[in-house]
C-alpha cells in the first residue's frame, strides 16, 4: 500500500505529475490528484486505501443514514462520508468512512478538503486492524478530534472514543443487545446489533 505508486495528478487539463517517487510528494500536489482511487497523504507519501468490502460499505451506509438524520433534524451541522479529506495537520490527510462537522465550525470546510472534524466513524478493515484501531486513533486524538467510534464487526463491538487532553479515553466498548450512544451529540444511539446485522444485506 505505501510502495512507490503510479498516480498523476491533473492540473488545467493535462498530467503533470508520475512516478513521483515516495515521500516526495507536497499538499498542493496531493490535492491536484484526478484519480478513482481513494488516497491519504502522510508525509509526503500517498498511501492507496485498500477497496472496502460489501459488508463494510453496508454498516456504513446503515450508519450514515442514522447519523444523518439525527444530525438534520436537529440543525447540528453536516454529516459526509468517504471519500473526503480531512486535514489533520499540515502534511496529513486521512478519509474517515463517516465524519461530522458542527455548524459552528462550518468554516473549517471547504470544497477540496476537510480541516479536522468534530466527529469522526471508521468501519475497521480486517486486512488492517491496526491502522484503525492504534495508528488512527493516535492521528484523530492528535488532531484534537473531540469524539472516534471504531465499528469493529469482527469483534461485533462498537468502541467510542472521547478527547481527553492529547489522547482519547474510552466512553464504552459496546456490543450486540446494547446501544452505542455519543458523548458530543447528546441523545444520538445506535442499536449495536442492527448496525452489524445491516452487513447482511
Amino acid at each position: 500500500m505505501y510502495a512507490n505508486t503510479r498516480i498523476s495528478a491533473t492540473r488545467g487539463g493535462r498530467t503533470d505529475l508520475e512516478h513521483r517517487a515516495q515521500g516526495h510528494w507536497d499538499e498542493e500536489e496531493y490535492l491536484a490528484l484526478d484519480t478513482n482511487h481513494l488516497i491519504e497523504f502522510s508525509h509526503g507519501h500517498l498511501e492507496v486505501v485498500p477497496m472496502p468490502t460489501q459488508s463494510h460499505q453496508l454498516i456504513t451506509r446503515l450508519l450514515f443514514k442514522l447519523l444523518e438524520q439525527f444530525v438534520l433534524a436537529q440543525r447540528l451541522g453536516l454529516v459526509l462520508f468517504a471519500p473526503l479529506r480531512v486535514r489533520l495537520w499540515p502534511g496529513k490527510f486521512r478519509e474517515p468512512d463517516l465524519v461530522f462537522m458542527a455548524r459552528k465550525n462550518a468554516s473549517r470546510r471547504t470544497e477540496s478538503f476537510w480541516i479536522g472534524a468534530d466527529l469522526v466513524m471508521e468501519v475497521v478493515s480486517p486486512k488492517d486492524r491496526r491502522h484503525d484501531t492504534e495508528t488512527k486513533r493516535r492521528e484523530y486524538a492528535q488532531a484534537g478530534i473531540p469524539e472516534y467510534w471504531i465499528v469493529d464487526q469482527e469483534r461485533a463491538e462498537i468502541l467510542v472514543l472521547t478527547l481527553a487532553g492529547d489522547r482519547y479515553a474510552e466512553h464504552g466498548r459496546f456490543t450486540p443487545g446494547q446501544q452505542a450512544t455519543s458523548v458530543l451529540l447528546q441523545g444520538f444511539a445506535v442499536d449495536v446489533a442492527e448496525v452489524f446485522a445491516a452487513a447482511e444485506g
